[in-house]
């Protein structure tokens, strides 16, 4: 276990070191205010609109960092900084997330793919590790690999699930963002230093998804070797 115990401490550190970059990003970024004047809900609405949807709302969200696309109900809600203000993040951030409902409205494979997995990563998350877990002890102490190592397999493959899905979050992400700075561009929506500033920014968001995807992927090789070795 203190293999597992490094491997969780390593993980948390490199996560944290980025999400704490990221943030200050974000909030240097803040201090980048908008020749054009728009707020982030602004600049998501006039989005959709060049883009010919007209069926999403975009709406405000407490917290910070909330920022999300909800296919479910066509929301595009926008943390209040981002939702209110006018500065370069916020205006990353709101083309962002417009940027998965155009996903959403050419139904690009990648979205509808992870879309697909939703429910049933929700369920996997909560009970793999329990599961790889409680086979490991069951088979330590019946002295076998039969009952406690099948329990512990469907654990792992629950876990291998969440790492697929974290690895197919990775093109949904990156090319949100693609689609915002293109068309910040295109339509000179913000001047070079603010574009500059804005492609900054979502180039550190998206390392937090990178960051879990190989984050996931470690753990998972790790249980598998703790699991698939039990039976040597």
């Amino acid at each position: 276990m203190t293999g597992y115990y490094i491997l969780i401490g390593i993980i948390s550190l490199v996560s944290w070191l980025v999400s704490q970059r990221l943030k200050s990003k974000f909030k240097y970024y803040s201090n980048v205010h908008l020749q054009n004047g728009l707020s982030g809900k602004e600049i998501a609405e006039k989005m959709l609109r060049d883009n010919g949807i007209f069926d999403v709302q975009v709406i405000s969200t407490p917290g910070r960092l909330t920022d999300h696309y909800n296919p479910a109900n066509k929301t595009v809600n926008l943390s209040e900084e981002v939702y209110n203000q006018r500065n370069a993040s916020a205006a990353a951030v709101a083309a962002h997330e417009v940027g998965h409902a155009v996903q959403h409205a050419q139904a690009y494979q990648w979205l509808e793919m992870r879309s697909k997995l939703v429910p049933a990563v929700n369920i996997s998350s909560k009970f793999s590790i329990w599961l790889v877990f409680g086979g490991l002890a069951l088979g330590a102490a019946s002295g076998s690999t039969g009952m406690g190592f099948t329990v512990a397999i469907i654990g792992l493959a629950m876990m291998a699930l969440a790492t697929i899905f974290s690895f197919i979050t990775l093109p949904v992400e990156y090319d949100a963002s693609n689609r915002a700075l293109a068309w910040l561009k295109t339509n000179n929506m913000l001047t070079n230093a603010e574009q500059d500033g804005a492609k900054d920014a979502l180039k550190w968001a998206a390392r937090t998804y990178l960051v879990a995807a190989i984050g996931s992927l470690a753990m998972l090789f790790y249980w598998g070797l703790r699991i698939l070795g039990s039976r040597d």
